[in-house]
């Protein structure tokens, strides 16, 4: 498994969470249950306070599952999937 960190930005005129019924299609898309039908675990997920990003760090088989499981976020912003490690490997291997 790899790890991905993925940014999603949006404007505030199209915030999912402004809409009641977008917002909650999105909390079940980001569920553990319907992530790991796409192959893909959830370790975390975080919205910036008073911004319009959202973050996400997973694991999954390739890349191509995350942008799979990404693709709706495309609906209201971008999404940038990028291969990610943990400290612990970075400090292994002694550096970026």
């Amino acid at each position: 498994m790899s790890l991905f960190v993925i940014q999603h930005q949006h404007t505030h005129e199209t915030c999912p969470a402004q809409n009641p019924e977008m917002g909650a299609m999105l909390l079940q898309h980001l569920s553990p249950a319907n992530a790991a039908e796409f192959g893909v675990k959830i370790h975390g997920d975080a919205v910036v306070d008073g911004g319009h990003a959202l973050y996400a760090i997973v694991e999954a088989s390739d890349k191509e599952q995350v942008d799979k499981f990404f693709a709706p976020f495309a609906m209201a912003g971008n999404v940038n999937v990028m291969p990610a490690s943990s400290c612990e490997v970075v400090v292994d291997r002694r550096g970026c």
